[in-house]
C-alpha cells in the first residue's frame, strides 16, 4: 500500500488535485483499480495535510452479476459512505439500440450519472481509477482510430456541472496494482460487463504489451513525451 499511497500522494500534489474541505466522490466500480484507489485515499487521509471527504459512488448497470453486497462490505470495512445509483444502462446499450461498439456510449451515460449523483451529495470533485497503463492506452486510441495526439488529463474540470474530475492514480503501473491486490489477498468483484476482453481499449493493451517486447523502454518513453508535449493538463 505504502508505495500505491506515495505515486498517489505526488500525483495529487504535482497537480494540484486536492484542496482543504474537499468531498470527494470515488467511482467504484468493484475492480482492482477502484478499489486500489479507495484504499489509498483513505490511508492518505489519514496523514494528509489538507482535509478531505471521500465517499463512494457505485452505477448499477442493470448486469446480472453487479454484486452491491460486495461493495457495500468493501465500504462498511474501510468506513466509507457508499451510494449505489441504479440505472438502465444495459438495457439502453445493449437491449434497446444494440450497439456493436457500445463502450463509448456506455461510459458516456455512467459517467453523467456519476456526475449527477455526486452533485447530489455535495460533492465537488470525483476521483477516477485510471491508472498509468491507461493514459497509455488512450493516447494510442486517439492516435490510431481518431487521427489526434491525446490523452485523458490528470485533472478535468467540468463547468457545466461545476464538478472537477481527478485521476489520482496516473502514476501507478497496472502491473503495480496487480502485485498490491495479490499480496493482499484483496478480493474484487467479477467483471459483469459482456464486452470485457473483446474492446478496442483491449487491442491497444496487446498493442503495448507485444511494442514493448521490442521496445523494453516504451511505456517511459511515451510516457515522458506526453508529459513534455501540448496535451491539456499535462504540463
Amino acid at each position: 500500500m505504502q508505495k500505491i499511497v506515495s505515486r498517489i500522494r505526488k500525483a495529487i500534489e504535482d497537480y494540484n488535485m486536492i484542496e482543504d474541505g474537499d468531498k470527494i466522490a470515488v467511482g467504484l466500480s468493484g475492480g482492482k483499480d477502484s478499489i486500489s484507489l479507495l484504499m489509498g485515499l483513505k490511508n492518505l487521509q489519514i496523514f494528509y495535510p489538507k482535509r478531505f471527504e471521500i465517499i463512494a459512488i457505485s452505477i448499477n448497470p442493470g448486469f446480472d452479476f453487479f454484486d452491491s453486497a460486495f461493495l457495500q462490505k468493501v465500504c462498511l470495512d474501510l468506513n466509507i459512505p457508499y451510494i449505489e445509483e441504479e440505472s438502465h444502462i444495459k438495457e439502453i446499450v445493449f437491449d434497446i439500440r444494440q450497439e456493436k461498439n457500445p463502450c463509448s456510449l456506455c461510459a458516456n451515460l455512467r459517467r453523467g450519472i456519476l456526475n449527477s449523483t455526486a452533485i447530489r451529495e455535495g460533492c465537488n470533485k470525483i476521483a477516477l481509477g485510471h491508472n498509468e497503463d491507461d493514459v497509455l492506452e488512450t493516447f494510442f486510441l486517439n492516435l490510431l482510430y481518431g487521427g489526434n495526439i491525446n490523452t485523458f488529463a490528470p485533472v478535468s474540470y467540468m463547468d457545466r456541472s461545476n464538478i472537477t474530475l481527478i485521476r489520482p492514480l496516473i502514476y501507478v503501473p497496472e502491473k503495480s496494482i496487480k502485485t498490491f491486490v495479490k499480496k493482499n489477498n484483496i478480493e474484487v468483484m467479477n467483471k459483469c460487463c459482456p464486452m470485457d476482453g473483446v474492446s478496442k481499449r483491449e487491442d491497444m493493451k496487446n498493442l503495448i504489451y507485444n511494442l514493448q517486447k521490442e521496445i523494453p523502454s516504451l511505456k517511459a518513453n511515451l510516457y515522458g513525451a506526453i508529459k513534455r508535449s501540448n496535451i491539456k493538463g499535462w504540463k
